[in-house]
């Protein structure tokens, strides 16, 4: 069956924030992990072929061999109507078994009426039996022989938790704008059952309008499998192929359905292509159970395969693994800058601070809206980063005086001691008052315009909105005191280089990602900043005089370098 085009909604602004963070790339190493087990578990632990080749278990059905199918479609899951020509909806001849040509793919399109039992939770199975041509379906038939034919049977009807209404509201009451808004609502995990607060979870039978039937194209011969009990050999696999069925393709029924399309369509498949689709299918399942993947990214995965180009796609998967690489060394070299730094002078230490609260920020942002396990750790770890480099960039005491233990924040004499400070003060000042209008004008438009499940949500949303928004005004004092220090000696420029090119990748993914519109500036504005600092460079000259982030200069290393020339001089002489 031909893949299912579909158009990817645009994401809102709090999902692409929640899901952004490792969705995909997760879901791209599970795969890849996945594929190379199975490519090695088949090289070595396949089966060992016996000296004995009658041995083997082998397809009854040769390659080529011109098979009937008739395909019924019934409520009762086993099946024995072979006679009903109303639940006959699908009869072809001559297919020929395991040829890879057009005459072996057959479609149909049709409309199905759905009874009262099926509108109200009901079940439907497809039956698709297989036989060689010439040969009935039917066991009471006269001419029937069971190793002629073979079938399976598939439920086009799948039970899923019925969508409920998203708690959020209008925080002001506004009745009348809240009529006009269509009303939220949110997937119900799979997995939940009943809960407290939500009370039992719903059921809905959902159709499924595309049924690809596939004949796995296999004779490999097996040793010690017996499937058939009068010949030792096996029936070919019938595959019901919804590898590419995506859930929002399904149609919800209920009593106001009158007709059902449904598409169908039978051709043979590899058996690697059909080992793969099982490999992943079960690495998602494996990923939904472990918490890292949520309910709909295996299907944002598959979609991106489907509406991709494939040389773009492969693109993106090589630039993605530069990316993880540019992020690890970006991040290794920050923690040895701040280990390592002995000194904050010309340096902004409110910025350090106001990444941590950022960072903070995001992660209750994210615990809000039941993210993820492993996006939360991720997310924390980077706060408890965050919080050591406050412990580097300033004293942090204990201040035990009153009732409750406190923290205390001291400036630390490099950077208290000279103009860093006064400038650092002077360019935070103006900066917030700026950033502080943007906040209140973007928290109000929020709270007029948009629902939330609680104060506190609405807090955490304007807040993270803002971060993502306006955060990079807290980059600029940085930039204030390079301009009034007419130095950048003093910044970690082999970890800033690495983010650098980490935003250049960013802005290709801007350009070929569906993304929301905020996060997309958030990615140029980066861009910006980072050419202003590079313009800052070029145009400061290296001075010799100031400590670089080890605490030397470079007067100090010609120095270092004077004094072990003299040295070696004087050992020479003294040989």
């Amino acid at each position: 069956m031909a893949p299912p085009a579909a158009a990817a909604a645009e994401g809102q602004v709090q999902r692409g924030q929640q899901q952004g963070g490792g969705g995909f790339g997760q879901s791209i190493t599970g795969i890849i992990r996945i594929a190379v087990f199975w490519y090695f578990a088949s090289k070595f632990f396949s089966p060992k072929k016996p000296s004995d080749p009658t041995q083997l278990s082998t397809n009854l059905f040769q390659k080529t061999e011109p098979l009937d199918m008739w395909l019924y479609l019934s409520e009762r899951e086993k099946f024995n109507e072979f006679g009903s020509e109303r639940e006959l909806v699908w009869h072809e001849t001559n297919i020929p078994y395991a040829l890879w040509g057009p005459e072996s793919t057959r479609s149909l399109s049709m409309k199905y009426n759905p009874s009262e039992a099926l509108k109200h939770n009901g079940s439907l199975y497809a039956h698709v039996f297989f036989a060689r041509s010439g040969y009935p379906p039917d066991p009471s038939d006269p001419e029937y022989q069971p190793l002629a034919v073979f079938g399976k049977t598939h439920s086009i009807v799948t039970h899923l938790p019925k969508p409920k209404a998203d708690k959020k509201r209008s925080l002001l009451g506004d009745s009348k704008d809240s009529d006009e808004k269509e009303p939220l609502i949110e997937v119900v995990d799979d997995t939940q059952g009943d809960s407290e607060d939500n009370g039992p979870v719903e059921w809905v039978s959902y159709w499924k309008p595309n049924i690809t039937i596939n004949l796995v194209d296999d004779f490999t011969g097996f040793a010690d499998l017996n499937l058939e009990p009068s010949t030792g050999n096996y029936f070919p696999t019938i595959f019901f192929n919804e590898f590419w069925l995506l859930r929002d393709k399904m149609i919800a029924i209920n009593e106001t359905v009158k007709e059902l399309a449904l598409n169908l369509e039978v051709g043979p498949i590899s058996m690697t292509k059909w080992q793969l689709f099982l490999q992943i299918d079960q690495s998602f399942q494996i990923h939904r159970s472990y918490g890292s993947m949520l309910e709909g990214e295996a299907d944002e995965l598959k979609r991106v395969f489907l509406e991709g180009n494939p040389y773009l796609l492969g693109i993106t998967m090589v630039v993605s693994l530069l990316h993880s690489v540019f992020d690890f060394l970006a991040f290794k070299n920050d923690i040895q800058f701040w280990n390592k730094n002995k000194s904050m002078e010309g340096l902004s230490a409110k910025s350090v601070i106001v990444s941590f609260i950022c960072q903070l920020i995001v992660f209750l942002y994210l615990l809000d809206n039941d993210t993820s396990w492993m996006i939360l750790i991720s997310s924390g770890i980077g706060c408890c980063i965050e919080f050591w480099k406050i412990g580097k960039a300033m004293h942090i005491e204990i201040d035990r005086t009153g009732r409750i233990p406190m923290l205390r924040f001291r400036d630390r004499e490099s950077y208290a001691g000279n103009k860093t400070k006064e400038y650092d003060d002077m360019a935070m000042k103006y900066l917030s008052y700026v950033l502080f209008f943007l906040v209140a004008c973007s928290s109000v438009y929020s709270l007029k315009y948009e629902r939330h499940r609680s104060w506190y949500s609405w807090i955490l949303s304007s807040l993270t909105s803002c971060v993502y928004m306006f955060g990079f005004i807290m980059m600029c004092p940085q930039l204030f005191i390079n301009y009034k220090l007419k130095s950048v000696a003093h910044l970690p420029w082999r970890q800033m280089t690495y983010k650098f090119l980490n935003t250049i990748i960013d802005d290709l993914f801007a350009f070929v990602i569906k993304m929301p519109i905020l996060h997309r500036l958030s990615v140029f504005r980066d861009d910006v900043i980072f050419l202003i600092y590079v313009y800052q460079r070029w145009i400061y000259p290296v001075d010799k005089k100031r400590v670089n982030e080890f605490g030397f200069s470079g007067d100090d290393e010609v120095t270092d370098g004077a004094v072990d020339t003299a040295v070696k001089e004087e050992e020479k002489k003294t040989n």
